[in-house]
């Protein structure tokens, strides 16, 4: 018996775009599902269950920016942001939300779909029933759940992925850019600031000197590197 079909979520409100969106994707077997707005993707999102979202940061009624908060609150799953606007600010504030990957439009459909595949298939890698432990720390991969000395941990989803990417990879040293590539899924052009935002909000909540780090360590000329 084959597999169901993914279900992609595409929410942009330029009809033309979304039926480009909906053609391709259609075409490599995923199911789609549209909306123009941004509170018909919420409901939509809530009722369908998506396995990913493709989402335009300017709507009408409620923004990307919104949806993208909202959805993050209540379901884990990746989201692909566009947007017509080519600034960085814009491209650190939707990662920071919880996107997990940005595009600028015009963009190529190639590129998307591959975006989409990786997306998926990281979405499929982390979803499994594995435990790490290291120290008072405790992952729960299945409940996605992270607690430190027994205490429930809130982290935003970047973070997540970034715990557990260096988890996986302990005693190892990663540049900010090959962190960007593994974690986020893609090579960023610019600044690579949001890595280190990260990695400052990790350290706040799993070391227990945020300034004196033991856990995430700064590599000098390198970047981070994860011990314990």
């Amino acid at each position: 018996m084959n597999a169901p079909a993914r279900t992609v979520l595409v929410v942009d409100d330029e009809p033309t775009l979304v039926a480009t969106l909906r053609y391709n994707l259609e075409r490599e077997g995923y199911k789609v599902v549209a909306a123009g707005d941004g509170e018909k993707a919420i409901s939509l999102a809530r009722s369908e269950r998506p396995d990913l979202l493709i989402l335009d940061l300017m709507l009408p009624a409620v923004d990307g920016l919104e949806v993208c908060r909202i959805l993050r609150r209540e379901m884990n799953l990746p989201i692909l942001m566009l947007t017509a606007r080519a600034g960085e600010v814009d491209k650190v504030v939707g990662l920071e939300i919880g996107a997990d990957d940005y595009m600028t439009k015009p963009f190529s459909t190639r590129e998307l779909l591959a975006r989409v595949r990786a997306l998926l298939r990281r979405t499929a890698a982390s979803s499994d029933d594995e435990v790490i432990v290291s120290g008072d720390l405790r992952v729960d991969m299945k409940r996605r759940e992270v607690t430190r000395k027994d205490v429930p941990l809130e982290l935003k989803p970047k973070e997540m992925e970034l715990l557990i990417y260096f988890l996986r990879n302990r005693g190892r040293a990663f540049t900010r850019e090959q962190l960007l590539r593994e974690v986020w899924g893609y090579d960023f052009y610019g600044d690579s600031r949001t890595v280190d935002v990260h990695v400052s909000w990790l350290r706040q909540k799993i070391e227990e000197q945020p300034g004196k780090p033991v856990r995430i360590l700064t590599v000098r000329g390198v970047g981070y590197r994860f011990e314990g």
